[in-house]
This record gives structure tokens, C-alpha cells and sequence, in this order.
């Protein structure tokens, strides 16, 4: 039997990609899903497909909106945020408002949805808590100007909920994928190490909210380089910059 039998799961950012797999592997699993994206048309129709779901639309970066959902949401075990979006941005080009674009799907849009659950978790002493960051989020790269840092954040978040929810009958934990086949991947000009399809990813996701680890990186070794780069000293990384 697996532990994610039985249990109401609410999957943000499920309307395609990564959260569409990971909504499908759960139904599979035996698990109840409430659908969020901001495409209604989209959600009905994977609704309709995985048959033990629902759609509930949502806009993450709408206060008015995450809090309407959550009226309507029901009572639930756990959630994966994994709403984001991504376009390579160069320090050059500097787009501000695609930086905070990035910034308010990736990483504020997950504390406005906290806001609101995090609350009730603890209240109950009992909850799961899947947040999708990314390798990205560990060291500053290049084009990455507002998307890299909404991972960090992230991040930083997890890890800071990971310290005060101890003991609290709370889970939390991040996962950290690599290149993502995806139309948000498809934006990129070089070469993606390791990329890998969208199912193949979700099902490093579903074996990580089966274990009470905090941390998931993959894929390996690729993100064994990432991590790397935190280690070694700085006029290494950027010599001839």
C-alpha cells in the first residue's frame, strides 16, 4: 500500500508539465487531487482524464484569488507548490518587471498560499509540504537574473520552516530538479545538461513525498557540479569576468 493512498493532495501550477505528472502519479498512487493552475480549460480537462480529481483555479500572484480557493478547497493532508514560471534573462537586458514576474510566481506566490495553510497544519499537528525549487537556486548563473533568486528564496524558505516545524507534526520539504523538459525550457539557446522528460521528474517528486527527507536534488551527477560551484572560491567561478 502506499502512503500516499487515500490522502487529498493539492497540487498548484498542475495544469501542465512537471505538475501535471506529478498530479497524475498521485492519482495513480490512490491519492485524491484538487487541481490549481490559472488556466480553467486546462485543469477541467486533466480533471476529466484523471478522474480522481478536481480543479479549483487559481492565481497565485492574486491575494483576492489564493484566498478564494482556499474557501473552496476543502479539508486536505498536503500540497505541492510547484506554480513557476522562467525566461532567460541577461544582466544586459535588464527587464525588471520579468524579474519580479518570476519572482512573485516562483517564491511569493508560495507564501501567499502558506499564508493561508501553513495555519491549519499546525493547528492539526499534521500536514505535508512539497515545495518544487530548483538546482538553480543554489548558485547565481548565468541569464538567470529574477529566476534564480525566486529559487533561492525558496530555498531558504523550506529551510527555515524545516528548523521552526520541527516536532510540530508538520513535513516540509524541497526538491530541487535539474532541466526540465518543458515550453519554459524550450526558451533556452544552450545546451541543458541531463535534461530529462517531465514524467521522468515527477517521479523522483513522488518517490521524495513517500520518505520524510527535507532535501531532493537530481538529477546526479549534474547536481553534484551545481553544488560544487558553492564550494570553490569565488576568483575560481568568474576568473577572466
Amino acid at each position: 500500500m502506499s502512503p500516499l493512498e487515500g490522502k487529498r493532495y493539492w497540487v498548484i501550477g498542475a495544469s501542465e508539465g512537471l505538475g501535471r505528472e506529478i498530479a497524475k502519479g498521485l492519482v495513480d498512487a490512490g491519492a485524491h487531487v484538487v487541481l490549481s493552475a490559472r488556466s480553467g480549460r486546462g485543469l477541467q480537462q486533466l480533471a476529466w482524464t484523471l478522474g480522481a480529481a478536481r480543479p479549483l483555479v487559481m492565481d497565485v500572484t492574486d491575494a483576492a484569488s489564493v484566498a478564494d480557493a482556499v474557501k473552496n478547497l476543502g479539508p486536505i493532508d498536503g500540497i505541492v507548490y510547484n506554480a513557476g514560471t522562467y525566461a532567460p534573462l541577461r544582466s544586459q537586458a535588464w527587464d525588471s518587471q520579468a524579474a519580479l514576474d518570476m519572482l512573485d510566481v516562483n517564491f511569493s506566490g508560495a507564501v501567499r498560499v502558506l499564508g493561508h495553510i501553513l495555519p491549519e497544519f499546525v493547528a492539526k499537528e499534521s500536514g505535508d509540504i512539497t515545495l518544487i525549487g530548483s538546482l538553480a537556486g543554489y548558485q547565481g548563473l548565468p541569464a538567470a537574473v529574477g529566476y534564480g533568486a525566486s529559487k533561492a528564496a525558496l530555498i531558504s524558505l523550506a529551510e527555515t520552516m524545516r528548523h521552526d516545524l520541527r516536532g510540530s507534526g508538520v513535513t516540509v520539504r524541497i526538491v530541487n530538479p535539474g532541466f526540465i523538459k518543458t515550453r519554459l525550457t524550450d526558451k533556452n539557446d544552450f545546451t541543458m545538461p541531463q535534461l530529462m522528460p517531465a514524467e521522468v521528474a515527477a517521479q523522483h517528486v513522488l518517490r521524495a513525498m513517500q520518505q520524510r527527507r527535507f532535501r531532493t536534488d537530481f538529477p546526479r551527477p549534474f547536481c553534484w557540479a551545481i553544488k560544487a560551484l558553492t564550494l570553490l572560491p569565488d576568483w575560481l567561478v568568474y576568473r577572466g569576468k
